[in-house]
């Protein structure tokens, strides 16, 4: 009989050993936490310009789909902007192109001036061609008086005619001077009109600058609508009708539906075999009969230090520990959710226990095997 309890109590701890080994080995391979929590982009709706809000299209909490009008900022100073816009710019239009009429009279004006010019010079080539034969019979003619050779009516006509001639040379000679300058201030002027112009047309730089004024007017006008960037859920929603809205500053928030994840933190001992893409299990206190496949996406690579900050003294602060007990600290494991049931209700911030399984990778279709992890405390 003592033979036989001695075998039964033997067998009894073998079992118990047993059993605590394949519950110690189930926990190496399938880690699990109830510390996890439910996460998603959260996306601030910040309006581009300011002013007061004269249409509320969404209340809070309210789903809402990618491009839908969220509210509607009052538009009449950016409609009165725009279209001053557009006039500045017409009037741009307008000076650009008295600007290019300039040049082109400026032009004709150059050309004027060289024909001008050449004129010039071709009179003084055509007058130093009559000067030397005018000398010539004016010294013959003044030989001529001398000895008596020619008439006094003769002499005088040949000195009159050379007396002419050089009037003429010097007349002609101004001319040119004057060509000269009018055709420097010609290209003076042109050089100005096109310094004041630019380039042409479109490409001018007024007209530029005028029709980049005229598209931030469009834009601003534009920005009076702010629509939904993605499908979420209108969160933290404060806006009233006639309530200012300030550019740059948040105005409300939207949790993007297509972003959930969970963040499972895992002490620091048990994340040694956890890998990307192991495949996760995911059970949320709110659903605790509904386990939410997933993956291991990644794991942190840090977290905040609660010793070694900078005390008020700029010394570091550090917190006396015993040396007896040294806490594990907890890394966060993000686990990216697939199949999510479409009863299952995902809400920012709320309780989940995670289980990694390190010995299975993820495969999309493969819900084989789907087994809850321990439910979070109640």
């Amino acid at each position: 009989m003592k033979k036989h309890q001695i075998l039964l109590t033997a067998a009894v701890v073998a079992i118990a050993i047993a059993a605590v080994a394949t519950k110690y080995y189930d926990y190496i391979v399938h880690p699990w936490t109830r510390n996890g929590q439910v996460m998603a982009n959260i996306i601030q709706i910040t309006p581009r310009v300011s002013g007061p809000i004269v249409t509320l299209h969404v209340k809070d909490n309210q789903f809402v789909k990618a491009g839908d009008l969220l509210f509607e900022i009052d538009p009449r100073t950016f409609q009165a902007a725009l279209d001053e816009a557009s006039a500045q710019l017409q009037s741009t239009g307008d000076n650009v192109h008295s600007l290019e009429e300039q040049i082109r009279v400026a032009k004709a004006d150059v050309d004027v001036a060289k024909a001008s010019v050449d004129v010039a010079k071709s009179n003084i080539l055509e007058v130093e061609a009559q000067i030397p034969s005018m000398k010539a019979e004016f010294d013959r003619q003044t030989k001529g008086i001398k000895n008596g050779s020619t008439s006094k009516h003769d002499f005088d006509a040949a000195k009159s005619n050379y007396d002419v001639i050089l009037e003429q040379y010097k007349a002609v000679k101004v001319s040119l001077e004057q060509s000269k300058a009018n055709l420097a201030k010609s290209k003076a002027a042109l050089s100005e009109s096109i310094a004041n112009l630019g380039k042409h047309g479109s490409k001018n730089a007024q007209f530029q600058a005028g029709l980049a004024n005229l598209h931030q007017a469009e834009l601003n006008l534009e920005f009076t609508k702010v629509v939904a960037p993605v499908d979420g859920y209108v969160t933290n929603l404060n806006l009233r009708l006639g309530s200012n809205t300030v550019a740059n500053q948040p105005a409300l928030a939207l949790v993007d539906v297509n972003s959930y994840w969970v963040y499972g933190f895992f002490k620091e001992t048990d994340i040694k075999d956890i890998d990307d893409n192991d495949r996760a299990v995911v059970t949320l206190m709110s659903n605790g009969e509904s386990p939410i496949e997933g993956y291991v996406e990644s794991i942190g690579w840090g977290i905040s230090q609660s010793d070694g900050s900078t005390g008020n003294d700029l010394l570091p602060s550090i917190s006396p520990t015993f040396d007896w007990i040294r806490l594990a600290q907890r890394i966060p494991v993000r686990v990216k959710l697939v199949n999510v049931p479409k009863h299952v209700k995902l809400r920012v911030g709320s309780t989940a226990s995670v289980l990694v399984n390190t010995e299975q990778k993820y495969q999309a279709g493969n819900t084989s095997d789907l087994v809850a992890s321990p439910s979070p405390l109640r």
